[in-house]
């Protein structure tokens, strides 16, 4: 069915995700301001989203009806109706909002491209219905190849820009495994897609701030890599559980978590061995625990020189601790002691160096900002205040769709530190806490609606 949404993007020639989503934005922006409502203002749409409302398969959340129905001048119900026999006219905001996108000579062939990436997509949702009865090799290796797409990328990206097509692929593996068509030889390989999926949707809700939803998508995950019988993949989920505690402020369980993965996979060689070292020196450390943290830091060196890259390793993203991460965690553990020098300042500067690379496969938009971080406290340990603010301001200047929950946290200890000391009734001083205060107080992770 054609619904009257089709036919008025159609009518407007919008059909290009990045030619609609502009006019989507402004429209949000317009009735901010018209509700004031400011939470309006920064709504957006994902390209996956889009294409859902584009065919009809999938209706908005509240707040985004309100920005079409202001955009088109149609309820929802008359936008997901079936296209009229005579073609609407175009509302007064439409016709205010157009523009001749075709005056740029590359737009026709990108949209092309945009045209053609849709097919593909709407293609896959045919498939994948057409094979219900049965779980197909088709459908299996489309989720295998997607969860293989967002884990590389999750770390380098927005997490508006992947959240939809995420809980996407958990819907459909969980409605494969509940509708009892599986194979015995493809039972292990779903629930290990659907530990993989879980996971990373842990770690968004974790990104947004919601711990609790978080540790129940960790749990899930738990529960998915046992019966998957993937000890990896288990070990991987209590450094997650590990980290989540962490940035929750519960210390004790991120210790608990930690060398309760560590105790799961012993004798694994893998990366995901590093980290739950590098978790509990982290945790540690936040405990006050000089000892465990230093002996931690220690261990994870030992067992960075006999890693060997397995199955979770090859995902890359958030399933592999390159060496970069790792020097991350060990200054983090050392800032969070409390106590630093010339030489915690110079190794935190190395680590930031480690980032410097956006084109490196282990760059880390969030990692990098945490190890900015970590340099401004260790500057202040030795007094350094501007050269502190220099080293958080990348920060600060981060758009709100990569202001996540631990990227909050990491800038709420430098504000914290700047309370205490000789420089806390500097005038720089005052305005960065002021700064910090006003990034910090906008919505964690401006995510398309």
């Amino acid at each position: 069915m054609r619904t009257l949404l089709r036919a008025l993007i159609d009518q407007q020639e919008w059909r290009a995700y990045d030619v609609f989503r502009p006019h989507f934005e402004r429209a949000a922006r317009e009735l901010a301001k018209i509700e004031g409502n400011p939470g309006l203002a920064g709504l957006s749409v994902s390209d996956s989203t889009y294409q859902r409302w584009y065919y009809g398969s999938g209706r908005p959340r509240p707040a985004a009806r309100r920005v079409l129905r202001h955009l088109f001048g149609y309820s929802v119900d008359e936008l997901w109706a079936e296209e009229p026999t005579q073609p609407p006219a175009p509302t007064h905001h439409l016709s205010t909002s157009h523009t001749d996108h075709r005056a740029d000579p590359g737009a026709d062939l990108h949209e092309m491209g945009r045209n053609a990436a849709m097919a593909a997509r709407r293609a896959i949702r045919f498939a994948i219905g057409a094979e219900r009865s049965e779980v197909g090799q088709e459908t299996l290796s489309y989720l295998q190849d997607e969860v293989r797409r967002i884990a590389e990328i999750y770390i380098r990206v927005p997490l508006g820009t992947i959240l939809d097509d995420l809980t996407h692929i958990q819907d459909e593996t969980f409605r494969l495994l509940e509708s009892g068509h599986a194979k015995p030889s493809q039972i292990r390989d779903l629930y290990l897609l659907a530990a993989l999926e879980s996971g990373m949707l842990a770690k968004a809700s974790h990104d947004l701030g919601d711990p609790q939803s978080a540790m129940m998508q960790a749990r899930t995950a738990a529960v998915c890599a046992d019966q998957a019988e993937h000890r990896g993949m288990s070990t991987w989920v209590r450094g997650l559980q590990s980290l989540i505690s962490y940035w929750a402020d519960r210390p004790e369980d991120a210790l608990h978590y930690a060398r309760k993965g560590a105790s799961t996979g012993a004798d694994l060689r893998g990366s995901v061995s590093v980290w739950l070292a590098g978790l509990e020196a982290r945790a540690a450390a936040l405990l006050g625990d000089t000892e465990t943290a230093q002996a931690a830091n220690l261990r994870a060196e030992e067992l960075r020189e006999h890693t060997q890259a397995d199955e979770l390793d090859s995902l890359g993203g958030n399933f592999y601790f390159p060496q970069v991460r790792q020097d991350y965690y060990t200054v983090e553990a050392c800032v969070l002691l409390g106590d630093g020098d010339a030489n915690l300042v110079a190794r935190a500067e190395r680590a930031v160096q480690g980032f410097s690379d956006r084109n490196d496969p282990h760059w880390a938009f969030g990692d990098q900002a945490g190890a900015q971080s970590n340099l401004a406290l260790a500057r202040l340990f030795t007094g350094d205040l501007d050269g502190a603010a220099e080293a958080v301001q990348p920060v600060l200047d981060l758009p709100p769709s990569q202001r996540n929950a631990g990227i909050i946290g990491s800038v709420q200890r430098v504000r914290a530190s700047l309370t205490h000391g000789p420089v806390r009734n500097a005038l720089t001083a005052r305005e960065l806490r002021e700064e910090i205060a006003a990034f910090s107080s906008r919505p964690t992770l401006a995510l398309p609606i």
